[in-house]
């Protein structure tokens, strides 16, 4: 652990190879979260929170809460211990709004640094608002509109997007501080967030667009929503509904008493106290802005303090193909040949789009991570994985078509009931893609051995209605029975009637 950072018990101390940890000290909980390195799409190792509170009656009192301040003193005294035993590389300390706004900030975060031997630091409304929004760009790159990180003591606002940087505003409406100055009274609660989002015209603007919704808060909306809709697949990044259905939900929980939210499926029941204040405040942002979706994120501001350490070139890159390749490199067992395999496979699909692209390239870097498995359960756990794994940044639709493609890859049955995660989340026309391409790298390993030298030797090309494998006839491994079983199975789900092999 480097001694900047004060986690450097001993000198002679290894430390694990790029472990890093952020500690987020926030006006409801401390968390810590551990990622396996600074990276592209870092993947949490560990992650802990504690509700300490620290911002509770901090409206009235302009302190932060004594009861908290023990707590949170005892929980980062714990952290910094839970470092040091998984020997971080690094491990910063992040204060948010309670303790910015709070009289005796100050004072805490001496106690801290001398009680921790680390430094924090304590963050600006804009500093937090940008690291925010940065957090949800490392995830959706492709984000547009505005994004909304709510903690328990203030509410985030960014534009997203091109020439979007100066619009944002940190707002004091984060649910403990709203139940702070108004108590139960939820008309009293109304005018707060009324008063405090009427200044904010710029919202108004991006009509239209989408809303990205970051904080647990929200979250646990999302999970209401999960389980009243049936949704297939439980993961809250990604996860979206319109405008119409997130009016229908927020309407309905910012209603709802703590008893008849603690009968709702879904509801963690930590959450109860500040749901009806975080829907309100959803609900009204939805009205001024009228966003076409709300899109629920996972990656928020410790995703994007990781992501502004990293270089420009590697914050730009691709975070699904960064994180496929990746994972293809760690657990392949021919290292990551994902660029070489897709290079092979790709022109069976003439007519494809960017997006169709760039998921045919992700899954051919995940196209080997199943071989530990039993053969009778390769497909399914694999498919399973990958809509499951934290090693993914992506998003729902992308999960299912690789998860269908390495099912179809790894020889699973296309009938099967435990498909139907996928057939709820894909067209038609991407079933098919994926089901064809799993075949299509069933066959690349058969015919390769995960040598990439022969696939750069050999070709697929659809002639009318032949597809037809041309292999050179000095080729160093010969075509057998088993590439033309594959071959023909290839030919089918293209929906070319017949296959053949050629050697010249």
């Amino acid at each position: 652990m480097t001694a900047s950072h004060g986690l450097a018990p001993e000198p002679d101390l290894d430390t694990a190879p790029g472990r890093v940890g952020v500690v987020d000290i926030g006006s409801n909980s401390v968390r810590l979260v551990v990622f396996d390195g600074l990276k592209r799409v870092p993947v949490p190792l560990f992650n802990e929170k504690i509700l300490c509170g620290l911002g509770r009656g901090l409206e009235g009192s302009d302190q932060l809460n004594p009861e908290g301040v023990q707590l949170a003193l005892n929980t980062l005294r714990r952290f910094v211990g839970l470092a040091r035993a998984m020997k971080l590389q690094r491990l910063d300390l992040l204060a948010t709004a309670a303790v910015r706004d709070a009289s005796n900030g100050p004072s805490f975060v001496q106690e801290v640094e001398s009680l921790c031997g680390l430094p924090v630091r304590v963050l600006t409304g804009a500093e937090e608002s940008r690291l925010s929004a940065e957090g949800v760009l490392s995830g959706q790159p492709s984000a547009r509109g505005f994004m909304g990180d709510l903690g328990g003591g203030s509410l985030e606002v960014v534009a997203l997007g091109e020439g979007a940087g100066e619009a944002w505003a940190t707002l004091p409406l984060g649910p403990l501080r709203l139940m702070d100055a108004a108590g139960d009274d939820r008309a009293k609660i109304q005018a707060l967030i009324n008063r405090q989002l009427s200044g904010q015209a710029w919202l108004s603007e991006l009509e239209e667009r989408d809303f990205y919704a970051v904080g647990g808060a929200w979250r646990a909306l999302a999970r209401i929503h999960m389980e009243q809709t049936h949704y297939p697949l439980h993961m809250i990044h990604g996860y979206s509904m319109d405008r119409e259905e997130a009016l229908e939900l927020t309407g309905l929980v910012s209603h709802l008493g703590k008893r008849s939210l603690a009968s709702m499926t879904g509801v963690n029941k930590r959450r109860i106290e500040t749901l009806p204040c975080a829907a309100m405040l959803m609900r009204r942002i939805i009205e001024l802005a009228r966003p076409k979706r709300i899109v629920f994120s996972a990656y928020g501001l410790r995703e994007g303090w990781v992501h502004n350490q990293l270089e420009p070139e590697v914050r730009d890159s691709d975070p699904l193909l960064s994180a496929a390749a990746d994972w293809g490199t760690r657990e392949a067992r021919f290292g990551d040949l994902g660029g070489q395999i897709a290079a092979w496979c790709l022109p069976l699909f003439p007519e494809r789009d960017e997006e169709a692209e760039r998921l045919c390239l992700g899954a051919c870097h995940l196209s080997d991570v199943g071989w530990r498995y039993h053969p009778d359960y390769r497909a399914e756990h694999v498919l399973l994985r990958v809509l499951r794994a934290q090693e993914l940044c992506i998003e729902h639709f992308e999960r299912a078509f690789i998860g269908r493609a390495l099912y179809s890859r790894y020889g699973g049955n296309r009938n099967a009931s435990i498909l139907h995660y996928t057939r709820q989340l894909l067209s038609e026309e991407r079933v098919r893609m994926a089901d064809a391409l799993g075949r299509a790298l069933r066959l690349a390993y058969t015919l390769s051995g995960g040598d990439p030298q022969m696939l750069e030797v050999t070709a697929l090309k659809p002639e009318e209605d032949c597809l037809v494998l041309k292999i050179p006839a000095d080729a160093a491994v010969p075509p057998g029975q088993m590439i033309e079983k594959r071959l023909s199975s290839l030919a089918s789900a293209l929906k070319i009637s017949r296959s053949d092999i050629q050697q010249a």
